[in-house]
């Protein structure tokens, strides 16, 4: 799978990943409002008009990055119908040759994880197998510890997926757990030393260097980015807090190898809400979109 999203982001020139996390708040008034009127204000109308704008902002950036990353909580909120949205989400980029990471961050134990891992594995029903989410990876929460990342690592030795396992996360509050000193190291060292290790597993590994088992890492840690990329020398990357979390791409170019490689970096609020956050109309939600991941994407690669 990284092998894959490697050769897509080369395709593009751009390590970039749109973060799909719409709210009712980021959507247009008036799409709301039509949704609204077709479903009866139901939460089916909460995720029809989701799923309508998720497909504005793919059709924006389909061509000029190489992945989309819808968080599943966004979408679980609505129930059923937000569940729907979040596949048909999940289809419509796949259609449109985007590769898909499931924000999830499943961490549970035993048949509990291996249900789990249907995310990435076909569901075996009536003597054949469905695939039923389509995502090409997922991201996975570690602190159940190894019994909570084995089952989907299992999976992985046969089919091309990936996960990504958090550990350094973006926000402020990560400093109350991961940054705790264990002996003489931070706890998040440990847990990337852990996740360093899962991911040299047989049939693990890619063509390219890196293994299927990624890390998140987030970008508002520089000087953490570029420790951890010391450490984990063959982990992807998936770098989240650029943009309104407030990192900047100065601040990204150490969680990238020597080559420029090696990592992806999320921004969701920043490319889907950018009409809104610019004073544009509704009309202009792709428009925007598109135009500030390709600032994104300059501003990356004046760093790299």
């Amino acid at each position: 799978m990284m092998d894959r999203l490697i050769e897509n982001i080369e395709r593009c020139g751009a390590p970039v990943v749109v973060g799909l996390d719409p709210t009712l708040e980021i959507i247009p008034e008036k799409m709301l409002a039509d949704s609204a009127k077709s479903f009866n204000e139901s939460p089916e109308a909460a995720a029809f008009a989701m799923l309508k704008y998720n497909r504005e902002i793919i059709n924006a950036v389909a061509d000029i990055v190489p992945a989309v990353k819808p968080n599943i909580a966004f979408y679980e909120r609505y129930g059923l119908d937000g569940i729907r949205a979040y596949t048909m989400t999940i289809e419509y980029a796949k259609g449109r040759g985007l590769m898909v990471i499931g924000d999830i961050k499943r961490g549970d134990i035993g048949s509990t994880a291996a249900a789990y891992a249907g995310h990435i594995e076909p569901a075996p029903l009536f003597g054949r197998k469905f695939e039923l989410w389509n995502e090409d990876a997922v991201t996975l929460n570690p602190y159940l510890g190894e019994d909570s990342v084995a089952p989907f690592l299992d999976v992985l030795k046969d089919r091309d997926k990936g996960v990504f396992i958090l550990v350094k996360t973006s926000n402020k509050g990560s400093a109350d757990i991961q940054d705790l000193m264990v002996g003489e190291r931070p706890l998040y060292e440990h847990v990337a030393g852990l996740v360093s290790a899962w991911g040299e597993g047989e049939g693990l590994m890619g063509e390219k260097g890196y293994s299927k088992v990624g890390a998140v890492a987030g970008a508002t840690h520089p000087e953490v980015g570029a420790r951890l990329r010391e450490l984990m020398p063959h982990t992807f990357f998936l770098v989240p807090g650029y943009g309104a979390q407030g990192a900047g791409a100065k601040d990204i170019k150490g969680f990238f190898d020597s080559k420029g490689s090696g990592a992806i970096v999320n921004s969701s609020r920043g490319i889907i809400g950018a009409w809104k956050s610019e004073g544009k109309g509704a009309g202009h939600v792709g428009k925007a979109a598109r135009a500030a991941a390709l600032r994104m994407i300059e501003e990356i690669g004046a760093e790299l």
